[in-house]
C-alpha cells in the first residue's frame, strides 16, 4: 500500500471546470495516500501544475509560472510535477524546454500519482497512455474545495473535431461513466448535505451509459429524483446534440436550473460551417427558441470565437447581431489562435492580431451593455440565492450565485455559507448583482 508519510504538496489549478474536478481528485488521491496539502508552492516539497491547452494565452501562462517555480526549486529542491492538457499536448518536448519538471502526467493517468511520488520519480518520466476504459476507482476520493456545490464526472473526450479545437487530442475519445455510479456518487453528495451539484464532460449531452444505453435526459430525470439535492447544473453543451428530448427533461425536473452554458462560437453560419460546428446560425436560434418558451425565464451563456481564419467583417457583424437577439446572460470570449493538430491549423491565420483585438472589445462592450440591462430588470425583485463564501475584506459581505448563475453580494451578521437565503437586489453592475437579505437567517 503507498505511503507518503506527510509529504507535503501544493496543487495549481489553470483551466476549466474539469480541470477544477481533476485537481480534486488529484488531491484526494494524494491525501488518501498519506500526503498533506499546502496552499503555498513555497512550503510544499512536491509542486502539481494541472494545466490547460485549449488557448494558447492559457499555455504562455503556464510556461511562465513554471519559471517561477524553477528558481523555488534551485533554491529548496522542490520536485515539479507538470499534469493535464499541455502535460498529454507537448510530452515530447516539455522536458527539454523546461528541465526543471520532474515528470510529466496526462490526463488518463493520475492514478499513477501515488506510487511515482513515493518512489521519487524514477524513469520513465512521462505518463500519457490512453485507456479506452472508464477508471471509477479514485474518484470517490476526491477533496472538494466546496462544501456546497461539488462537480460530478460523467464523461470524459470529445469525438466531434471542431476545427478550432484541441480537446480530442488532448483528452482523448469519448468515454462514459455508468450511470449506476454516477447516481451513487450524486446520493452520497446529497446525504453530505451538498446544495448544488455540476455534471461535467468535454460534450456532457452525448453521454451514453455503457451499460443500459441510456442517454443525458435519463440520467437528469434519475438525478432529480434523488432526496436532499437541491440544484442540478451541466456543462458544456454541444449545440448539435441539444434536442428537444433534453430541453422537455429540463422543463419537467424539480431540480436542474433554469440556466445553461450553450457554446454558440460564432453567429455566422458559413464560420460556423468552417469551424466544423455541424449546426447553423438558425438551428441555434431555434433551440433557443424551444428552450425559452419550455423554459421561460431560462439564463443562456455561451462562448464565442472571434477572428477565426477568414472571418470578414459581415459574418462578425453577424456575431454581434446574435448576442442582440439571443440576449445571452453571460458569454466567455476570446481570441482565435492556431492550436496543434487541428484542421484550423492548416488554415491561413490571415486576421490580423489588431483586427482580432478590437472585435473581442467590440465583443465584450456588447454584452457588458445586455448583462447591464439584464441585471437591471433584477432590480426591486427578490431571488433564491445559494450562499458559497464571503468576502476577504469585510467579513459581513457574502456571495452566492443565483438559479441563473449570476453572481450576488449581500451583507448578512449571521454565517450563512450553504444555505439558500433570499435576496432583494437593490443595485447591480454588469457583472453582478447586489441586495440585502429579505428574511432574517
Amino acid at each position: 500500500m503507498t505511503d507518503l508519510n506527510g509529504l507535503i504538496v501544493f496543487v495549481e489549478t489553470f483551466g476549466c471546470q474539469m480541470n477544477e474536478s481533476d485537481s480534486e481528485r488529484i488531491a484526494g488521491l494524494l491525501v488518501a495516500a498519506g500526503a498533506r496539502l499546502t496552499d503555498r508552492p513555497e512550503d510544499s516539497q512536491v509542486t502539481i501544475v494541472n494545466t490547460c491547452a485549449v488557448r494558447g494565452k492559457s499555455e504562455e501562462k503556464l510556461f511562465s509560472y513554471l519559471g517561477r517555480l524553477r528558481s523555488l526549486k534551485k533554491k529548496t529542491g522542490l520536485r515539479i510535477v507538470l499534469a493535464g492538457c499541455v502535460a498529454q499536448l507537448h510530452r515530447d518536448r516539455i522536458l527539454d524546454r523546461n528541465p526543471e519538471v520532474d515528470f510529466i502526467l496526462g490526463p488518463d493517468n493520475y492514478h499513477l500519482l501515488p506510487e511515482l511520488l513515493e518512489r521519487r520519480l524514477g524513469r520513465p518520466r512521462v505518463f500519457t497512455a490512453w485507456s479506452k476504459d472508464w477508471r471509477e476507482d479514485e474518484r470517490r476520493l476526491s477533496l472538494r474545495r466546496s462544501p456546497v456545490s461539488a462537480f460530478v464526472t460523467v464523461m470524459e473526450g470529445c469525438d466531434n473535431f471542431c476545427a478550432y479545437c484541441i480537446v480530442p487530442f488532448t483528452r482523448g475519445r469519448e468515454k462514459f461513466r455508468p450511470l449506476r455510479t454516477v447516481l451513487d456518487e450524486v446520493r452520497i453528495l446529497a446525504g453530505q448535505g451538498y446544495k448544488e451539484i455540476q455534471f461535467l464532460g468535454q460534450n456532457v449531452n452525448s453521454y451514453r451509459d455503457p451499460d443500459t444505453g441510456a442517454v443525458f435526459p435519463d440520467l437528469l430525470r434519475a438525478a432529480d429524483e434523488i432526496d436532499g439535492l437541491e440544484w442540478i447544473r451541466f456543462i458544456t453543451s454541444h449545440p448539435k446534440n441539444f434536442g428537444p428530448e433534453l430541453a422537455e427533461a429540463m422543463a419537467r425536473s424539480r431540480h436542474v436550473c433554469r440556466q445553461i452554458h450553450l457554446p454558440l462560437q460564432s453567429g455566422s453560419s458559413a464560420v460556423l460551417e468552417r469551424m466544423k460546428r455541424s449546426y447553423s446560425r438558425e438551428e441555434y436560434l431555434e433551440k433557443t427558441r424551444v428552450l425559452r418558451s419550455l423554459l421561460p425565464g431560462i439564463c443562456l451563456s455561451t462562448d464565442i470565437i472571434v477572428g477565426f481564419p477568414g472571418e470578414t467583417e459581415s459574418e462578425f457583424s453577424e456575431t454581434l447581431g446574435a448576442l442582440d437577439e439571443i440576449r445571452f446572460a453571460n458569454i466567455f470570449s476570446f481570441r482565435y489562435s492556431p492550436r496543434p493538430h487541428t484542421s484550423a491549423a492548416k488554415l491561413k491565420d490571415d486576421v490580423p492580431f489588431g483586427v482580432k483585438r478590437r472585435r473581442l472589445m467590440d465583443v465584450q462592450q456588447a454584452q457588458k451593455a445586455i448583462q447591464t440591462r439584464i441585471h437591471e430588470g433584477f432590480i426591486g425583485r427578490t431571488i433564491r440565492v445559494l450562499c458559497q463564501g464571503k468576502s476577504k475584506k469585510d467579513g459581513r459581505v457574502f456571495s452566492g450565485r443565483s438559479e441563473g448563475y449570476q453572481v450576488v453580494n449581500f451583507r448578512s451578521e449571521a454565517d450563512v455559507i450553504g444555505r439558500f437565503v433570499q435576496v432583494r437586489i437593490t443595485s447591480c453592475g454588469p457583472y453582478s448583482l447586489r441586495g440585502e437579505l429579505a428574511e432574517s437567517p
